[in-house]
């Protein structure tokens, strides 16, 4: 806690507005936590020595991150809304904030290597992070690579992975309209960014892809994907 507090000295941003008097039931097991102010918004940033890290899930996609964390994910910080912006863990403004305090945290801590998002299965390395995330605060896209990511399903799609986290639902490429896997990823980058804006899809509608072709874009029968074909 001692080297938190050194360490955030120079972070003009953010402050330390509560701090464990002691260690408190956790996943980890008894776990040593504090709570982090950043523009208005608190965080719990769990997981701090003395006590036990949290165990790290296998990640499925790297984004220049250590290959070595893969085969030993090892311990790691848990870094989450405090409990008051539970609620609202997956909009935008708190999600901002959250990935704000991250790359904080990167900057006063250099030891740290990696930061992984868990509703992605996303393992970044710290200077991917960094500039994906100063580039969302200065007004750039959605960071649709690193907050998302895109893999094969069994039947040879194109699916997204992460966006249900923001709108419940997952991008899926029809495998027949979209064989090349490299151009449905990229045009699945530029859907997540619309879609993060527009919300859970209810209706069929239809987008731009980046060259300007027509994409029908409709809920499935169960509501947990949007089936993306050539419009």
């Amino acid at each position: 806690m001692a080297a938190l507090r050194r360490a955030l000295a120079s972070a003009e941003r953010v402050a330390i507005t509560h701090e464990s008097p002691a260690v408190r039931p956790g996943s980890a097991g008894e776990t040593v936590w504090a709570e982090l102010l950043i523009d208005g918004l608190t965080f719990d940033l769990d997981g701090l020595a003395p006590g036990p890290g949290f165990p790290m899930d296998r990640p499925r996609h790297l984004f220049e991150a250590p290959p070595e964390l893969v085969e030993k994910p090892g311990e790691a910080l848990a870094l989450g809304p405090g409990q008051h912006l539970a609620g609202g863990r997956a909009t935008l403004p708190v999600v901002r904030a959250q990935l704000a305090l991250g790359a904080e945290l990167l900057r006063v801590f250099p030891g740290i290597t990696a930061l992984s998002w868990p509703p992605a299965r996303c393992l970044m390395g710290r200077g991917f992070f960094l500039s994906l995330v100063d580039a969302w605060l200065a007004g750039g896209p959605f960071p649709a690579l690193g907050l998302t990511a895109f893999r094969r399903a069994l039947d040879g799609a194109v699916q997204s992975e992460g966006l249900a986290f923001f709108t419940g639902q997952e991008l899926h490429f029809d495998p027949v309209a979209f064989p090349d896997p490299v151009e449905a990823s990229r045009i699945g980058v530029r859907l997540v960014h619309e879609m993060v804006g527009l919300g859970r899809l209810t209706e069929p509608a239809g987008l731009a892809a980046p060259d300007g072709a027509a994409l029908a874009l409709r809920p499935s029968r169960n509501g947990r994907f949007v089936r993306v074909t050539r419009g």
